[in-house]
């Protein structure tokens, strides 16, 4: 090795550095042609990689949560599907918006109207009950029997004592008193519209809620007056949820607008109020 870093030194670099695991070795060709030398210990640097620090998820991977293992999210061992990673961020995300709020809460009393297939109630309640040990209620309320009477089953299955399922027309809902939360994230056509205004009766504290198919302000919108909306159906939707903000805004004090995309072709608006 010298005699090959002494002929470097001599035709092709005036000056080199050799560093291995324990020293570090310094080499200088004078203007005479000399070789000087220096070594010196090496001094072993930590490098810190808290900036690449694992995500702390609120449903860690691991821990086996029975509803995202019957979503095909996780694993029966509780590794999460590489291909649904996203879907699982994405709950995650959806939990962490609700804990941003409830901060301290003991006890929850929440309806999820249009709850449909309720995958997201399940976990849920999953998350409250196992996980935040709060006491908590939750019912779901939807339309069409086999729905309700799938859901009521699943949820025997998991031994969730306190999550319910009926079946029943938003619009016929009679409010009930002490109702904390109101989910509504499939609720479709008016259905949303009944959601808020039993909500806003009710006096809830918070509100999730994902307008979907605003009908109610959607028929009112005249083409003549914008005609692109009547050309893009996507656009006249996504206007008339947005439209209809304010009038949420006006009951509660703090409104967020959270921008989600659900799966990779749909970008839903979900309203957090409270």
């Amino acid at each position: 090795m010298n005699e090959k870093l002494n002929e470097l030194l001599q035709t092709m670099f005036k000056e080199a550095t050799v560093s291995t695991d324990q020293m570090i070795y310094g080499y200088r060709i004078t203007a005479k042609g000399k070789v000087l030398s220096n070594r010196k210990t090496q001094k072993k640097e930590f490098v810190t990689l808290d900036h690449n620090k694992k995500k702390q998820y609120l449903l860690p991977e691991g821990t086996v949560v029975l509803p995202l293992v019957d979503l095909n999210v996780m694993k029966e061992d509780g590794s999460i599907v590489k291909s649904h990673y996203d879907k699982y961020r994405q709950i995650n995300r959806f939990l962490e918006m609700i804990d941003d709020v409830i901060g301290e809460e003991q006890s929850l009393k929440i309806i999820d109207f249009g709850c449909g297939k309720s995958y997201l109630t399940f976990i849920l309640y999953y998350y409250l009950v196992y996980v935040k040990q709060i006491q908590c209620e939750i019912t779901g309320l939807d339309l069409k029997e086999e729905v309700i009477d799938a859901c009521n089953a699943i949820a025997l299955k998991y031994g969730y004592e306190h999550l319910k399922f009926f079946k029943g027309d938003i619009s016929q809902f009679k409010e009930q008193d002490s109702v904390d939360m109101i989910v509504t994230l499939h609720a479709c056509d008016t259905a949303t519209d009944y959601a808020l205004y039993h909500a806003v009766k009710m006096n809830c504290k918070y509100i999730f809620s994902v307008p979907c198919c605003q009908h109610e302000v959607n028929n009112q919108l005249k083409k003549d007056y914008l005609p692109i909306m009547d050309q893009f159906g996507i656009l006249k939707e996504r206007f008339s949820a947005l439209a209809r903000m304010p009038f949420e805004h006006k009951f509660y004090d703090t409104m967020d607008i959270k921008l989600r995309f659900w799966n990779l072709s749909i970008l839903k608006i979900l309203l957090k109020i409270y």
